[in-house]
C-alpha cells in the first residue's frame, strides 16, 4: 500500500483489493484452517480479523485521494475524542482551574485536529490556579464492526448524540463487514450513515456447524467461494470517501453566491 503512486478512485480501488487480499489471508488461511479452534470461536477478542478495518481505514484519508486534505493540519485513525467538558467547583470552595472537566470517547476512527483548553479564575491564568487539556476535535468518526446488530446499533446512536452536541460540525458514520439485524431507519439518529461493507451475516445454526476444524476442513471450498463472493465492496468503500470529500470539501458560503442561487 505504501508503495502505491496512484490518485483519485484508482487509488482507492487499488488499496480496497490489496485490503480483500490481507482479509482473506487472515479470514482463510490463519483462523479458518488453523486446528485451534479457540481461534475461530474468539476470533473478536484476539483481534485477529476485526481490527483490519480499523487498520484500513486511515490509508483512504490521503491528499491524492481527497485533494482538500492537501496543506491542512489533521490526524487520521483511532483517536481518544472530545466529548463533553464541565465544571466542578463551587463558591466557597472553588477548584483549580474552575474545576474544568473534560470528558472523552475512544473512536474506532476519526479524522481530528488537536486542540488545547485553558481555563482558570483569572484572566492572566497563573500556574496556580489554571488547568491545561489536550483534546482531539473529530471533524468525521466512525464506529467499526465486524456485525453490526441491534444493541450495538443503540450504543453507536447513543455514541453520535454525544459526538454533536460537543462538536456540532462532526460527522459520525458506521461502518459493518456484516449486518446482523433488521435495518432501521438513521433519520431519527446522530448517525449519519450506516455503511454495509460486505453483506448479511451468517445465520447462527450455519456458523455453529463451523466450531470444531474437522468441520471447518469439510467446508473450506463453500467458505472460499463464500469469501469470493463477500469481499469489501468497492462501491461501498467509495461512498465513504465521498462523504470525507463532501465534508471537507466545504466552503464558507460567499454573499454574492447565496442571493444569485437563492438559498444557503
Amino acid at each position: 500500500m505504501n508503495a502505491l503512486g496512484s490518485r483519485g478512485d484508482e487509488k482507492v480501488g487499488e488499496l480496497v483489493a490489496l485490503a480483500n487480499q490481507y482479509k482473506r489471508s487472515v479470514e482463510l488461511d490463519v483462523i479458518w484452517d488453523s486446528d485451534a479452534d479457540f481461534l475461530f470461536r474468539q476470533r473478536g477478542q484476539l483481534k485477529l480479523d476485526n481490527s483490519i478495518i480499523e487498520e484500513f481505514l486511515p490509508r483512504l484519508v490521503d491528499p491524492a485521494i481527497i485533494p482538500a486534505l492537501k496543506g491542512k493540519d489533521y490526524c487520521s485513525g483511532p483517536r481518544t475524542t472530545f466529548s463533553a467538558a464541565s465544571f466542578v467547583t463551587s463558591l466557597v470552595s472553588p477548584a483549580k482551574g474552575a474545576g474544568l472537566q473534560i470528558r472523552r470517547k475512544d473512536q474506532d476512527f476519526t479524522v481530528s485536529r488537536e486542540a488545547y483548553l485553558q481555563a482558570s479564575y483569572h484572566p492572566s491564568f497563573p500556574v496556580n490556579d489554571t488547568t491545561t487539556h489536550k483534546v482531539y476535535l473529530a471533524f468525521a468518526a466512525a464506529e467499526c464492526k465486524t456485525n453490526l446488530d441491534k444493541t450495538m446499533f443503540q450504543e453507536a446512536t447513543a455514541t453520535g448524540h454525544d459526538l454533536k452536541m460537543a462538536f456540532p460540525g462532526a460527522r459520525y458514520y458506521v461502518l459493518c463487514e456484516w449486518l446482523d439485524m433488521t435495518p432501521i431507519s438513521t433519520r431519527a439518529t446522530d448517525i449519519d450513515e450506516v455503511i454495509i461493507l460486505r453483506g448479511k451475516r451468517l445465520a447462527a445454526n450455519v456458523r455453529a456447524k463451523f466450531s470444531n476444524s474437522a468441520s471447518r476442513r469439510q467446508s473450506r471450498g463453500w467458505y472460499e467461494e463464500f469469501l469470493t463472493e463477500n469481499p469489501v465492496r468497492l462501491d461501498r468503500v467509495l461512498r465513504f470517501v465521498e462523504h470525507l470529500r463532501g465534508l471537507f470539501d466545504m466552503e464558507a458560503p460567499v454573499e454574492t453566491d447565496v442571493l444569485e442561487k437563492g438559498y444557503f
